[in-house]
């Protein structure tokens, strides 16, 4: 089990938290083991607790007026899950652990305090943001009704490859075991429509899918196909 001190450093960076923040935030942290398909925290909830992922993977989603869950972001290892709650307002989003997973919970009143003397943390905290919003920009622009659904796909899973891949003879492993439901989830679309979407992918031997598996046989060539 990962300590706590070693979990901020980590989340944070040893160079953006003063020593001082980091034992006063040690104190009143708490790990969390949290296993595949928990839920952290549901859509307008009211908490108090802000969440950083010190391993494993967590899904942030909303659910649209049809029932239908969208995957807005996939987090993994030293991602912060929900600095918004730094406004005291409700979630606007549900978190649900993907692969099981370390959370680091730390209650708000004690980072809302620090940000009040510690300049760095408070840096880190709004670039943290500032990543997320410019993340969210990109998708925009990747699911207008202009973009064919292959190349919204295209572009979801080189995105995947480049945050969660590990390079092996043939292309690169997306280390995360994700089903076709999943990445229809991450796309806002039906399963059915998804999986004839990866079917064209996989007929230009673009990706290949096998047991929960995506494999990119090359990056750039997935890179120029959704960039077209």
């Amino acid at each position: 089990m990962t300590d706590i001190e070693g979990s901020l450093k980590m989340i944070f960076g040893a160079e953006e938290i003063r020593q001082s923040s980091l034992e006063h935030l040690s104190r009143y942290s708490v790990l969390l083991q949290m296993k595949k398909g928990q839920h952290l925290y549901r859509e307008r909830e009211e908490i108090v607790t802000v969440y950083a992922v010190v391993s494993g993977t967590a899904a942030l989603y909303k659910m649209n007026a049809m029932g239908e869950k969208k995957v807005i972001f996939v987090l993994g290892k030293g991602s912060i899950l929900n600095e918004e709650i730094l406004q005291d307002l409700p979630e606007p989003v549900s978190c649900e652990i993907m692969e099981a997973a370390e959370i680091l919970a730390i209650p708000r009143k004690q980072l809302l305090s620090l940000m009040e003397t510690d300049g760095r943390l408070m840096r880190f905290l709004f670039s943290s943001q500032s990543h997320k919003v410019r993340r969210l920009y990109r998708q925009l622009k990747n699911t207008t009704n202009a973009t064919r659904g292959e190349k919204k796909m295209a572009a979801k899973l080189w995105k995947l490859a480049r945050d969660y891949g590990k390079k092996e003879e043939g292309g690169v492993r997306i280390c995360l075991k994700l089903t076709v439901t999943q990445i229809a989830d991450m796309l806002g679309t039906k399963r059915e429509t998804a999986s004839r979407q990866l079917k064209v992918l996989v007929e230009h031997g673009l990706v290949r899918y096998d047991k929960n598996t995506f494999v990119i046989p090359n990056p750039d060539a997935l890179n120029r196909y959704f960039k077209e």
